[in-house]
């Protein structure tokens, strides 16, 4: 199952599963080596408890487990397909090291003051209500514990080269259509906002950039897929011609040796207090 207040599941995703999957991979492992030093600046460390929620097939749960070798982490994802994808590829990881909970971000399964450490990567922009997921983390979050988003904001998405000239006004108009739909994909401005209205302290944000000559151009290739955006030109909520420029840059960074291209990801990082 789905949660009815979350905007994603991937039994209605555009893509087909395996190229969802795929995504989902590639979007995962490209940039989890300055993703992870992020997170290492905000306090996380080999050893700790660590929840990760919205775990999908786990794709970054196999990266703590690889990146924190002495810690317990805990996988939350309510879709139980996408979960016993999880289980199936993390199979030989002993169940000391972790722990999957099939549970709702926003009623968790998890006793009260549980975790060192929580980290919740593209999820947050899915959900209808934020706040209550963030409230419900805090409460499973020990005093001195950390929460960790790793969000988007389509406002300052990266760049293209070749340049397309409508990008900004593709994804605002689908960041619109998100919108009415529950979800928000301009969630990384508000971060600090959200986190500080909830109760945490020693609030920061920063982000994260990922560039094709440095990381190859394979998992940008899967970003532009251009299936992602047929289902937007169907319904009309971008023209033929935006979606004609989608298709060059499509064409360009799957063949041409000049293209490349960045993206930028926000992280965003609360403290529950002490007492």
């Amino acid at each position: 199952m789905s949660d009815p207040r979350s905007t994603y599941s991937i039994q209605t995703a555009v893509l087909s599963l395996q190229e969802e999957l795929e995504r989902l991979k590639m979007q995962a492992i490209m940039g989890w080596s300055k993703e992870f030093r992020n997170l290492e600046w905000y306090g996380l460390k080999n050893g700790m408890r660590v929840l990760e929620v919205g775990s999908g097939p786990g794709y970054i749960t196999e990266q703590l487990l690889n990146s924190l070798p002495d810690s317990e982490l805990t996988s939350l994802e309510i879709d139980h397909s996408l979960q016993a994808q999880a289980k199936e590829r993390l199979k030989d990881i002993p169940s000391k090291r972790l722990q999957f909970v099939e549970s709702s971000i926003y009623q968790m399964d998890l006793p009260d003051d549980s975790f060192d450490f929580v980290v919740a990567r593209l999820i947050f922009l899915h959900l209808n209500n934020p706040d209550e997921a963030a409230q419900e983390i805090y409460r499973v979050l020990k005093p001195g514990g950390r929460l960790a988003i790793i969000d988007v904001d389509d406002g300052v998405f990266g760049a293209v080269n070749p340049d397309v000239p409508a990008l900004h006004t593709v994804l605002m108009k689908i960041s619109d259509y998100v919108a009415q739909h529950g979800g928000n994909r301009l969630i990384g401005r508000s971060l600090p906002r959200l986190l500080s209205e909830n109760g945490y302290i020693d609030v920061d944000i920063d982000s994260v950039l990922q560039h094709s000559d440095l990381l190859g151009i394979e998992g940008f290739k899967q970003q532009f897929n251009l299936n992602r955006f047929v289902h937007f030109a169907e319904k009309g909520v971008i023209s033929s011609e935006e979606f004609a420029q989608l298709q060059q840059a499509s064409e360009a960074i799957n063949h041409s040796p000049e293209a490349y291209a960045m993206m930028n990801f926000i992280t965003a990082c609360g403290t529950k207090p002490l007492t």
